[in-house]
């Protein structure tokens, strides 16, 4: 029989909403500094760019996103889920120092399986990429030099890991922010600065400077996150190398790694595979479905519009997760939440998704209009011809279903068991038939090319955010909790406001889509947009 101490959920800290406010607020500063230099650093890079150039460098950030992705996604998810050591163990640590040191060593093992893991994934999607190549893109200068060293980048950030779930079990985000500033920054310099020696001395780099650039922040990573988790390990006496804990058994697996919590991310293995093939699946299906200078310029317009969800929406998401993770999570999947612990989650959710509909609605009134003139602003009126302005109109529609999604599902990674992980996973199956398909159609038989796979996002999008809601639904109807969906809806005014401003920011500024603009027309259309943001 389990004992009580084991059954009983683990409480949140009291603190830990406000812990997790100012560790978001954190985040999103930390990813405004950080995007305002990669910024400027890509304005001045696009200088030295091709449209194909951009395409493949592309190619190679998603085979470099989809090692780490795949070697420590659901392990992180994991171990913010679950206890990192047996009840058995808690009971018999009288010493809180030793207690501590015990479970920051659990920690610092389960890190070490996404290094052992991204070993293999690095070799095997390497080899996939190398394979499924074009011609075009493995004959681009100093390609194969560059794979090579994304994927010792990938496994130079790998060998952080250990030590930044550390940091993310005690929610230490000052580290967190340090590291990442510091190695954006330096991959920001190195890459330009390569570039730029590269263009004034006549040599052919290809995408080399790109790699490098990886290469310096994933170095920069390892040396500060190494800085930061040795000083802890001196404090609290563990060790940032693995360390046999137990004899195996039940509780662990080879002595070092936690057996329930290894459990629960094989189990989400699984839907991380389909999650990342659906989050990166538009970028796979340009490289089919086009050439790559559209590759570069999805990617340019992309990027732009990506700007809010990674600066914004991104550190929203994580931190979320960490929040509804600790409120309702436990290790015994019979116990619930109290009703006033579940009131509070749904109170929290219904919250954040009702301010992600008010900003998506400003983003949906005035992006459309103001998005092609920007772009040629910012990037240059060579690649507005290019047509990254109207791919970048369109795009301001798929931002919204991006940041709904992203907290609906960051919800259901917190609070889902391994069974309905498993039903996600397929239904995301799918989805991702269907994002195929519709891509499909929209560039192949319409014709649409950059724009129709937005498009087909957006159809992706609306059937994970449908799945995802329904969830959310259920899971509260099961605890007697209240959770409206309807309720989040906008009212028939914003509605209005939504489908009408485009047209009528066009027709009062005289804003073509297609015309060449000027910063007077960004004025024009940010004076339009005044009346229209108060009537929200």
């Amino acid at each position: 029989m389990s004992s009580p101490d084991k059954s009983a959920p683990a409480p949140a800290p009291p603190d830990a909403s406000k812990t997790v406010v100012r560790g978001a607020s954190l985040l999103i500063v930390l990813q405004i500094g950080s995007r305002a230099v990669t910024f400027i650093a890509n304005q001045l890079l696009l200088r030295f760019l091709t449209a194909q150039l951009l395409g493949v460098s592309t190619q190679l950030e998603v085979y470099y996103l989809s090692v780490l992705f795949f070697a420590r996604e659901s392990l992180r998810v994991a171990v913010q889920r679950q206890e990192t050591r047996p009840a058995s163990t808690r009971k018999a640590d009288d010493d809180p120092m030793a207690r501590v040191g015990r479970e920051s060593q659990a920690v610092v093992n389960l890190g070490y399986l996404a290094v052992l893991l991204g070993c293999f994934v690095t070799v095997g999607l390497g080899w996939l990429y190398l394979s499924s190549a074009d011609e075009s893109t493995v004959k681009t200068p100093n390609f194969l030099l560059a794979l090579r060293l994304y994927a010792f980048a990938a496994i130079l950030e790998l060998l952080s890991e250990p030590c930044f779930v550390l940091m993310q079990t005690r929610l230490q985000f000052g580290t967190r922010a340090s590291a990442e500033s510091i190695a954006t920054f330096l991959r920001c310099v190195i890459t330009f600065g390569t570039a730029f020696w590269a263009s004034n001395a006549g040599i052919e780099f290809g995408v080399l400077p790109f790699a490098v650039g990886q290469l310096s922040y994933g170095a920069s990573l390892l040396l500060v996150y190494l800085w930061a988790g040795t000083r802890l390990a001196r404090a609290d006496g563990f060790s940032v190398l693995p360390k046999a804990l137990g004899s195996g058994g039940q509780d662990y697996v080879a002595s070092y790694f936690y057996r329930p919590t290894v459990s629960l991310a094989s189990s989400m293995m699984a839907q991380s595979l389909v999650k990342h093939v659906l989050t990166q699946g538009d970028t796979f299906l340009v490289s089919i479905l086009s050439t790559p200078k559209s590759q570069g310029v999805y990617a340019l317009a992309s990027n732009y519009g990506g700007l809010l969800a990674r600066l914004v929406l991104q550190p929203i998401e994580e931190s979320s997760r960490s929040y509804f993770s600790r409120l309702l999570s436990s290790q015994d999947t019979k116990t619930r939440p109290s009703r006033e612990t579940a009131l509070k989650a749904s109170q929290h959710l219904h919250t954040l998704l009702k301010f992600y509909l008010l900003l998506s609605s400003i983003i949906v009134s005035i992006g459309p209009v103001a998005a092609p003139p920007l772009l040629s602003l910012v990037a240059g009126q060579r690649w507005a011809n290019e047509g990254a302005g109207e791919v970048l109109a369109v795009y301001c529609y798929y931002i919204p279903l991006l940041a709904m999604n992203g907290v609906a599902e960051a919800f259901v990674a917190s609070v889902a068991s391994e069974a309905q992980v498993h039903r996600q996973s397929a239904w995301m199956g799918a989805f991702s038939v269907a994002f195929g398909s519709a891509a499909f159609f929209f560039m192949r038989i319409m014709n649409l090319g950059a724009s129709g796979l937005v498009y087909a996002n957006c159809i992706n999008m609306l059937c994970r955010i449908v799945w995802s809601l329904a969830f959310v639904k259920s899971y509260f109807a099961r605890l007697e909790t209240p959770f409206e969906i309807f309720a989040l809806q906008p009212n028939a005014v914003t509605s209005i406001i939504c489908l009408s401003a485009p047209h009528l920011i066009r027709r009062v500024t005289g804003v073509a889509v297609r015309a060449s603009t000027s910063f007077k027309d960004l004025v024009a259309i940010g004076l339009a947009a005044v009346p229209v943001v108060l009537l929200m």
